[in-house]
């Protein structure tokens, strides 16, 4: 059962996308999307492989300049050729599937390097505020570690402090937990949940359907470049209205009827038969001996 919060539904639009289109070549990634996210609100992306979910996402920071259409950050259009787009970018954090952290530097200059270079805040400064960010994500004893010697859970806690520590008014996350082994999720989706009830705008392309159910004030299906459904958790999740979208989730949570109908697709399209045994030898024709 998903829990909005208050400030989501009275806060203005924080994330606002407008006829989005974005093309690689011939191939037509996204085709015209509208979707707006407003202050303190968590939405969860999901969807297929290749749907366009983490080109979106990419696409609200710039990180891929869209094809055609606007993005709002703020109220601040990215999509304006005028724009500072570093300055909008500030005020964006970015946590992706790979952590990208620095294997030469401690835990702590990893969040302060961004700080003093970005930022220019001064060395103490930035100290204080990665101390401080460390806690946040309960890493504070690794502050003079090497991300060599982390968990894979550990080292995206310290990619979000990082990005945390810059000050962001919106927390972008990219599958964050897709590479990691799944007795190491559950502590980054603690934190991720702490940020939402702190009040965060938080947009996630995820596969981590608890998480949405039990964060999110929003679920937005994606497939084929386009927004299919788009609701509470309990709509889209529990009860959606598209056969694409109870399709989906259907193979999402049920992996043996995924396996079903993968084998049932490869027979239709003429995959070799599995062998028969001999209980299932059919019966000798009338009038043959066997």
């Amino acid at each position: 059962m998903s829990a909005p919060k208050s400030s989501a539904t009275a806060g203005a639009a924080e994330i606002d996308v407008r006829g989005l289109h974005k093309s690689f070549g011939d191939n037509e990634v996204l085709r015209g999307i509208d979707l707006e996210i407003r202050q303190g609100e968590v939405v969860c992306v999901i969807g297929p492989s290749g749907s366009g979910k983490s080109t979106l996402l990419r696409c609200v920071n710039l990180l891929e300049e869209p094809t055609k259409g606007q993005v709002f950050v703020g109220g601040t259009e990215l999509t304006d050729p005028d724009v500072d787009i570093d300055a909008v970018r500030r005020r964006i954090g970015m946590v992706f599937q790979q952590f990208n952290l620095f294997p030469h530097l401690t835990v702590t200059e990893n969040l302060t390097l961004p700080q003093r270079r970005v930022l220019g805040r001064n060395k103490a400064t930035a100290a204080r505020v990665a101390a401080e960010n460390l806690e946040r994500v309960g890493l504070a004893e690794k502050a003079e570690a090497y991300p060599s010697s982390l968990s894979g859970g550990q080292q995206q806690r310290v990619a979000i402090a990082r990005a945390l520590a810059m000050g962001p008014e919106v927390m972008l996350f990219d599958e964050p937990t897709s590479a990691l082994d799944p007795e190491l999720v559950g502590d980054v989706l603690a934190v991720m949940r702490r940020l939402a009830h702190e009040g965060m705008t938080m947009m996630v392309v995820t596969h981590e359907m608890t998480f949405a159910r039990e964060v999110a004030d929003r679920v937005v299906f994606m497939d084929g470049g386009v927004i299919v459904e788009d609701g509470t958790p309990d709509q889209v999740i529990t009860d959606p209205r598209h056969t694409r979208t109870r399709h989906f989730l259907s193979r999402l949570l049920d992996p043996a009827m995924a396996e079903v109908e993968e084998e049932t697709s490869d027979l239709v399209q003429g995959a070799p038969k599995p062998p028969v045994t001999k209980q299932e030898r059919p019966p000798t024709p009338p009038g043959r001996g066997v």
